[in-house]
């Protein structure tokens, strides 16, 4: 019989609903280090939420775990790398707490507007102060949500039922669900600063948003701007946040996440107009019940049937399958990272075609791993194919296809539009010989380029010189170019051209900006993508 072992305080429902499937388990928290390597190589699963972490090292040596549940969303806890790397399945439980989350978010909003923390408190202390305590209405003010995913959404839709305007920064967000949500979107995180009254964060946490509002950004807001964070600790910057109340240009802070949790002391702590909940955003009953009895499901229907389902690190391809398609995947999901990495502007709609030997292969799993690239990119977290084409619908982005037999210049050849609110961005891709995936159109230009590594992207004029200039200035900055590409229009000479470089390293800002300053350049982009043959875990 399968034995599943919690690592973290679980839901009795969940324990239950194990106890009545028969099934062995046993409740083992605050492991770490040896005691936790040891003890997940004495159970076929296991169920966690925020609190353990799953090393490399926890996973040392072990021969016996099939799967983790995750008890939320969240999966930075666990090293995913090292348990696909063990065949060790990570699966997710993304809706149980949505509402939970936007609703703390509210409360922190409520409670910094009417001042209701300190008001009580001066209640305990035997003062009556109405007139030290008035607040704000929330009716009639601006709040900014930047990341518009489920809790996003939630928070907007309550926003709208208080009366606030919503204007909104996600790069993925569809300008139908924005207007069904009757919310504004902004291309930048800059664009919204000055607008808002209120600002909430609902990203992950990752390089792109770690200190995404830090001391320049604050600079541009209103005075008295109120600032809310129930998503992970460090997208706001702690040092900025204490320097803005201090000089008055924050209007007050609630925090329910942390740079480092526990947290017990913090410079924010006692200051006025800050409100602090130790992460509660999911701790409701509701929420808790919702996740664990999907995380227990989710071990059952793999432990007794094989089902995997909402995995982050799988496809749920048999083998066989899976390496038939590997390289039309790899090429896809190379594709949809590239896409969403040079795509400016939330998307509405994505059309993938299908040439030629490809077309007859299972196009919706090729789909599938587009998308995924293309969330990944632009969300920042992680997606895999089960899960990406679901994610999309609920963003409001419409997926289509189109498969035609007939080869043309390549044999097999994936070419994407993506309609976005700057127009129509096209990528085209084709594998050469065996596992060698290639840019070959972009936006109409024929040319060949790497899709692995450290890239750069150069639309400039078609005139002499202005590859030996970029040359010149890569050199100078040590930076090597391992292969270059320029593509354009078979039929004219002199207008616009795109230059791809495959480079050794990381182009520096200095050589960014000196390249972006040369005559007839007219845009510069840095893309990272995996390298050859590194593929996302749920393909490996």
């Amino acid at each position: 019989m399968p034995r599943i072992v919690v690592l973290d305080n679980l839901s009795e429902d969940g324990l239950n609903m194990m106890k009545e499937a028969g099934i062995e388990y046993e409740v083992r928290t605050g492991l770490k280090g040896e005691d936790l390597r040891q003890t997940l190589n004495e159970f076929d699963a296991a169920i966690c939420r925020s609190g353990v972490k799953i090393t490399p090292e926890s996973l040392e040596g072990n021969t016996r775990l099939k799967a983790i549940a995750r008890a939320g969303v969240g999966v930075d806890n666990i090293d995913l790398k090292a348990a696909t790397r063990h065949g060790i399945i990570v699966m997710n439980t993304p809706g149980g707490n949505t509402n939970s989350t936007a609703e703390q978010t509210f409360a922190l909003m409520l409670a910094l507007s009417r001042n209701t923390a300190p008001a009580y408190q001066s209640l305990i202390e035997g003062r009556w102060d109405r007139k030290k305590f008035t607040g704000h209405q929330l009716f009639g003010k601006t709040l900014g949500i930047i990341g518009m995913g489920r809790i996003g959404q939630t928070v907007a839709k309550f926003a709208a039922a208080f009366g606030m305007n919503i204007v909104a920064y996600d790069p993925f967000l569809a300008k139908s669900r924005a207007a069904e949500l009757g919310i504004t979107v902004y291309e930048t995180v800059d664009e919204i600063l000055p607008l808002v009254d209120y600002l909430t964060v609902h990203t992950p946490l990752n390089d792109q948003t770690r200190n995404l509002i830090d001391a320049p950004q604050i600079a541009k807001m209103k005075d008295g701007v109120c600032l809310i964070n129930c998503a992970r600790g460090g997208i706001y910057n702690m040092d900025a946040l204490v320097e803005g109340l201090k000089s008055g240009k924050l209007g007050g802070v609630a925090l329910d996440v942390y740079p480092s949790e526990p947290c017990t002391d913090s410079p924010l702590f006692g200051m006025p107009h800050v409100v602090c909940t130790p992460h509660l955003g999911a701790s409701t009953e509701e929420a808790q019940t919702n996740v664990a009895l999907e995380a227990v499901q989710l071990i059952i229907d793999y432990l007794s049937k094989g089902v995997i389902k909402q995995a982050v690190n799988f496809s749920a391809l048999d083998p066989e399958t899976l390496n038939d398609l590997r390289s039309a995947l790899d090429l896809a999901y190379r594709l949809g990272l590239l896409a969403g990495g040079t795509v400016a502007g939330g998307v509405d709609s994505v059309t993938l075609k299908y040439k030629g030997e490809i077309s007859r292969k299972n196009t919706k799993l090729i789909t599938s791993s587009f998308c995924a690239g293309l969330l990944t990119a632009m969300k920042g977290e992680e997606f895999g194919i089960v899960s990406a084409i679901p994610m999309m619908e609920e963003t409001g982005i419409k997926v289509a296809e189109e498969s035609s037999s007939e080869s043309g210049d390549f044999s097999s050849l994936i070419s994407v539009d993506l309609n976005t609110g700057k127009g129509t961005a096209s990528f085209g891709g084709a594998i050469f010989g065996n596992a060698m995936p290639r840019l070959v159109l972009k936006d109409g230009l024929r040319l060949e380029g790497f899709i692995d590594g450290h890239l750069l992207f150069i639309g400039h004029k078609d005139v002499p010189g202005v590859i030996g200039a970029i040359g010149n200035i890569l050199a100078k900055e040590n930076i090597n170019i391992a292969h270059l590409s320029v593509g354009r229009h078979a039929d004219t000479k002199g207008e616009d051209a795109l230059a791809i470089l495959s480079l050794d390293s990381v182009p520096n800002p200095a050589a960014i900006d000196q390249i972006k300053k040369l005559d007839n350049i007219l845009k510069v982009q840095a893309v990272d993508l995996p390298e050859k043959g590194e593929y996302p875990a749920w393909m490996a």
